[in-house]
Order: C-alpha cells, then sequence, then structure tokens
C-alpha cells in the first residue's frame, strides 16, 4: 500500500502602495465685463496637489488672433476668478521662491516681477498669434488647506502689464489630501501529491495509493505517483521525501541507498523524478515552472531512496511544475512471502 500526504504552507505579508494623484484642472468662465477677447484654451497644471507641497505650475493658453504681446498677468486668488473681483492669496501659498524653468511657443519670456499675488511675465514686445504658449514656474508653495482656489490670467501688449489688456481668461485649481491604496499579496506555496495530477492542476489529483502487484524475481514491479509545485517565495520551494522500504513484519526489501540501476533478482527499493527506459516507468517533469529533481533522483534509468532526501527543489520564485515519481522494487528468489507495504509522506517548504 502507498500512501501520500499533501502538505500547504501559507504565510502573509502586506504590500503598501501609496498613490498621489496629480490635478490638472481647467475653468471656462464667462464674464460680465468686457477685457477683449477671451482665451478660448487654457489650463494650469500642478506637478503636486498635495497641500504645502512645492510645486511646479505649466500656465498654458491660447492667443485666438494676432496681437502684439509683451507680457502676461497671471493671479493667485482665494475668492474667484472673475477679473476685477477682489483677490487675497491663498492661505498658505507662497510665490515669492518662483522661477520660470520651460517654456514653449513664444520665445525670451522671463519674470518681471512677484508681489502679493501676482506674477508679471514679460518678453520684447513683438506680434504673436494665433498660436499656443506656455510656460512653467517652478518653486510655488500650494495653498496650505484642501479645497479651490483660482487664477486669473491676463494679456498685455506692454511689457509690464500695464494698459489695457488683449485677453484674460479664469481657471480654477484645487488641492487635495493624499490617496492611499492598499492590498496584500500573500506569499503562496501551491502543493499537491496524489496517484495522477492533471497538467499543474491541484484540482484534478486523485488516489493515495498504488499496488506494485505480485512481486516476481524476474522482473522489476513499477509504480508512480505525481505531484505539482509552484511558490512566489524569494528562495523557492524544496521537496522531501520521508518513509521506510517496503516491509512485511520483520521482512524487509532493501531500500538503494547509493543510487543503482534496476537489478531483477536482487532485492532492492528505489524511485527517481525522471522518465525511464530500464524498466519503462515515468515521466520527465513538466509544466512551465523550472525546478528540477535532485541530485541522486535526476538521472533516468538510476533509482535511490532514503528517508529525508530533498527529492526536487528550486532556488527562486517558480511557476507550477509537475513531477513524476517512479519507483522500482526487485526481489531476489528467496526473499520471504509476504505482503509488502510502506507508507511515503511528501513535504513542500518554501522560503521567504
Amino acid at each position: 500500500m502507498f500512501r501520500a500526504a499533501t502538505h500547504r504552507l501559507v504565510t502573509v505579508r502586506s504590500l503598501q502602495v501609496l498613490l498621489i494623484a496629480l490635478l490638472l484642472v481647467a475653468g471656462l468662465l464667462h464674464l460680465g465685463r468686457a477685457y477683449g477677447d477671451q482665451l478660448p484654451t487654457r489650463s494650469i497644471e500642478l506637478t503636486d496637489s498635495l497641500p504645502s507641497a512645492t510645486s511646479t505650475y505649466t500656465l498654458a493658453f491660447m492667443v485666438p488672433q494676432s496681437e502684439t504681446l509683451g507680457s502676461v498677468r497671471l493671479e493667485f486668488c482665494a475668492e474667484s476668478p472673475l477679473i476685477g473681483q477682489p483677490c487675497s492669496l491663498p492661505v498658505g501659498m507662497d510665490l515669492s521662491s518662483v522661477t520660470l524653468t520651460a517654456q514653449t511657443g513664444g520665445t525670451g519670456m522671463s519674470i518681471l516681477s512677484v508681489s502679493g499675488t501676482t506674477i508679471v511675465l514679460t518678453r520684447g514686445a513683438s506680434s504673436f498669434g494665433p498660436a499656443s504658449l506656455s510656460v512653467s514656474l517652478s518653486g510655488i508653495t500650494n495653498p496650505s488647506n484642501t479645497g479651490s482656489f483660482f487664477g486669473r490670467i491676463q494679456t498685455y501688449a506692454s511689457t509690464n502689464g500695464s494698459g489695457s489688456s488683449n485677453d484674460y481668461g479664469g481657471i480654477a485649481m484645487n488641492t487635495n489630501d493624499a490617496v492611499q491604496i492598499s492590498t496584500t499579496v500573500p506569499p503562496y506555496l501551491y502543493f499537491c501529491a496524489g496517484v495522477s495530477v492533471g497538467g499543474v492542476d491541484c484540482s484534478t489529483v486523485s488516489g493515495d495509493q498504488i499496488d506494485f502487484g505480485d512481486f516476481t524475481p524476474a522482473v522489476a514491479s513499477v509504480a508512480q505517483t505525481q505531484m505539482v509545485a509552484g511558490t512566489n517565495g524569494d528562495n523557492g520551494y524544496i521537496i522531501q521525501v520521508s518513509g521506510n522500504t517496503l516491509t512485511s513484519g520483520n521482512n524487509v526489501i532493501p531500500n538503494l541507498v547509493n543510487p543503482d540501476t534496476s537489478r531483477p533478482g536482487v532485492s532492492q527499493f528505489g524511485m527517481n523524478l525522471e522518465a525511464n527506459s530500464d524498466p519503462q516507468v515515468g515521466q520527465a517533469p513538466s509544466g512551465t515552472g523550472s525546478g528540477q529533481p535532485a541530485a541522486g533522483y535526476n538521472v533516468p534509468n538510476s533509482y535511490k531512496f532514503v528517508s529525508g532526501d530533498v527529492v526536487a527543489s528550486v532556488p527562486q520564485p517558480d511557476e507550477a511544475r509537475r513531477y513524476t515519481a517512479s519507483y522500482i522494487a526487485n526481489v531476489a528468489k528467496n526473499q520471504a512471502p509476504g505482503i509488502y507495504v510502506t507508507t511515503l509522506t511528501y513535504v513542500a517548504t518554501a522560503s521567504f
């Protein structure tokens, strides 16, 4: 009689993942009083929307028609995006360390002044548009509270933001707390053993007994079982076998302590995890995994059995792998009659 046991080992770890949302907002507001044409496309993108974070604000807008462009006035307000309405700097916001770090579309832009709520960008006054313009302003400290705040944009023919504006527009922005997302990826050991396993699917495992039939000195008796193993453990897994050789009361069929070939007429019991031709039994390991039979159990037509031996292993995380354990039993002419049985236990251990 042959018995096989299935063992599973599972531990749990936590993997934390932090997701910080970056907010890209744009507003479109129709103003009650005329300051020229409204900028039809405009946005301010923040690289970091956390309260009090130091962020880069990328201002982008399209000048809808040809005009003389000499300066851009950008104002940050707590109250509203409406030009001409009261404006105070949002609580905790700081513009004093702002620098211009990039620009596209227009050329020659620089920071002329930073005062209170306002940044004035200047360039040599010249014809511009219809075209898009983008500037990146780094070193701005976000408002210290979560919620909405606003930007007001005006373009001027003058180089210092004075006089009548050409175009205008308002933008709404927002600061938000970080969103934290966590999940658990548990370490796992996938293992099963039985008389047969379909592919590498442990749900198909069946049987826990094998029968060699009647022993005869003329030919070897053979049988096989199968097992599947896989893990995400950092150091892979090992599979060990334990149990006794075949016995009938006090009568013993000696186990092969050292690898040897099958010798009909000589009492011996052994196994390996390979496809064999002498005698014909077993299959090579299969499946997408890369685990291999251990030394002593990895040579076709060579058999061994020592209780406690590692019979298969892999040193890193591995996909599921199916192993076929092939058993041979030979008896001498003078082997005592009887019913010879053993129970073998396979234990898989993963290292995380």
